[in-house]
């Protein structure tokens, strides 16, 4: 039997790579840990930590608003340089506790980027050595998409928006997902003139109908401009400004432009190809329900494998993996009633099918409130919740639950452990209500809004 330097050796030190890092150390393998930028990856580097802090400021904006209708009186001021220091105390404190976390059991941190040359070799670039495991675990990520046109070096995306050295007087965001929706959140709460273009018809391709029309109807009352079915063919410099030009030759000058469309799997560089790694015909690693490659020995875990991009995904994978592969506990992921939030203003929390798709599957029921949050009652300000809520038909298992309003991630969070469990509407109904909270109204639907049987809406 070979002898190996290290059981394990894994590549990229974001959320997933760093959870089995840490759980195969722990059932005792000598585990090592290759990165080349900071220990903690996208979502704590330059992803969902950083955004929901930002998220979080934008929405001062909202409580100012309506401050004056509680008898507040409120003389404030923004001051970005003082959100982007504060931040990065944060993400600083976050990645020390991240590099604790491994080194703890015992993992082995490498600084330097590693490439594949083997089944169980691996490449420091820098230090120019090779190491040998066992086991490598390929947990690389993703990166922004970026078009490639004209002058697209002038733009930025994601990774650079946590960081301008001052805030735009006005940003053009391409995209109509979750980065794009986001950030436009972000920027136009924080005093920014923003604009979406987007090639679709509608923000949030995928989600279900009343979400994305309740949230498009959001971002227009915050001010935010939704150009729709065109994109950005060029960028130009012009002073201080960014000259887009749209797919109709129709040309506009904007303090900033922000692509944000898509990401994909981090997969060049790696030797990859060298080694034999399959992908599949979207770039990512082609893997198996236990996150094992083409090649018995490489295994892939998050968002280079393009399963679902969304970092408690990751970091179950990453931990399914360890357990699988050194703690003799053969683990599979469920990857078919995954939850997700969209941090915009307003908030859309969401998990399992949208109505189009349940009502594809069979007989359905379909309840629906409307309703201003209690906060916004006693001013002006007519933001609307919905709550959305899909099951089998006469009351049978829920199938979806939709969101759009306060809090909608912290609702869907607590239902996602109820609908994981084949809740039923008379499970939600024998819960008693807690008023007055928005949640209630999960408990208490009467009679549905309209039914689907046969496949017609009723």
């Amino acid at each position: 039997m070979m002898s190996y330097d290290y059981d394990l050796v894994v590549i990229g030190a974001g959320s997933g790579g760093v959870r089995a890092a840490r759980i195969a150390a722990g059932y005792g393998a000598k585990v090592a840990i290759v990165e080349e930028y900071r220990i903690g990856g996208t979502c704590v580097i330059r992803g969902c930590v950083p955004k929901k802090l930002y998220v979080y400021a934008s929405r001062f904006a909202d409580s100012f608003q309506i401050a004056g209708s509680f008898g507040w009186t409120v003389d404030a001021k923004f001051d970005w340089p003082t959100l982007v220091s504060n931040k990065d105390k944060e993400i600083a404190r976050l990645e020390a506790a991240y590099v604790a976390g491994l080194e703890k059991p015992g993992v082995e941190i490498i600084r330097d980027r590693a490439t594949l040359v083997g089944p169980n070799t691996i490449r420091l670039v820098a230090a120019d050595r090779e190491l040998t495991a066992g086991t490598i675990l390929i947990a690389t990520g993703a990166r922004p998409f970026i078009p490639d046109i004209p002058g697209k070096e002038i733009g930025i995306t994601s990774n650079e928006a946590f960081d301008l050295p001052s805030l735009p007087h006005s940003i053009l965001i391409e995209g109509g997902g979750y980065i794009a929706v986001e950030f436009a959140t972000i920027f136009a709460g924080l005093g920014v003139h923003t604009t979406i273009v987007y090639r679709g018809e509608r923000v949030l391709r995928g989600f279900d109908e009343d979400m994305r029309l309740g949230l498009e109807a959001g971002l227009q009352s915050r001010g935010i401009h939704l150009m729709y079915e065109t994109t950005i063919t060029a960028l130009r410099k012009d002073g201080d400004d960014v000259v887009a030009r749209f797919a109709n030759g129709v040309e506009a000058p904007y303090g900033a432009v922000m692509f944000a469309t898509g990401r994909v799997p981090n997969v060049n560089g790696f030797g990859l190809a060298e080694v034999g790694v399959k992908l599949t015909d979207g770039g990512a690693i082609a893997v198996d329900d236990r996150s094992q490659s083409s090649i018995p020995s490489i295994y892939a875990v998050g968002d280079v494998t393009g399963r679902a991009l969304l970092t408690p995904v990751a970091i179950r994978e990453g931990h399914a993996f360890a357990d699988t592969v050194f703690g003799n506990k053969p683990t599979i992921v469920d990857h078919s009633m995954i939850g997700t939030a969209v941090f915009s203003e307003p908030e859309i929390a969401t998990i399992g099918f949208t109505e189009t798709q349940a009502a594809a599957r069979g007989d359905i029921d379909v309840y629906i409130a409307r309703f201003r949050p209690m906060k916004n009652t006693l001013s002006q300000k007519s933001d609307r919740v919905i709550m959305k809520l899909i099951t089998e038909a006469n009351g049978g298992r829920v199938l979806g639950l939709h969101i759009l309003g306060p809090e909608a991630g912290e609702m869907v969070q607590l239902a996602a452990v109820a609908i994981g469990m084949n809740a039923t509407k008379a499970d939600l109904d024998r819960a008693i209500a807690m008023h007055p909270t928005a949640a209630e109204e999960l408990v208490t639907f009467k009679a549905p809004t309209y039914v689907y049987r046969a496949g017609v809406k009723h």
